[in-house]
């Protein structure tokens, strides 16, 4: 069960760790430091949309947008942290 528990938490973070990768990446597109046109980065930038923006959507159709700023990753990584921590919590408890 430990395994199982341990595997998933990493799960999550390698996520998390997507999630930044993605409002990175999307940073350095807006402010022309890098350029969609490179087919390495369009690749990357591809990726990253797919695996992040089934789980943003439903957090964007509830928060409005707040002028050209994006919070959905913060509070995707917010509530990934709070199934982690909670997880940890009440799992070894049961075994």
């Amino acid at each position: 069960m430990l395994a199982l528990l341990g595997l998933i938490s990493t799960l999550i973070q390698i996520f998390i760790w997507l999630l930044i990768a993605n409002a990175i990446l999307s940073w350095l597109v807006a402010f022309n430091v890098v350029n969609t046109s490179n087919q390495f980065v369009a690749t990357i930038g591809r990726f990253l949309y797919r695996i992040t923006e089934p789980p943003l959507r439903p957090i964007r159709r509830i928060i409005p947008s707040m002028g050209g700023l994006d919070v959905s990753p913060i509070i995707l990584i917010l509530l990934l942290i709070f199934l982690r921590n909670l997880m940890f919590e009440y799992v070894p408890r049961m075994v």
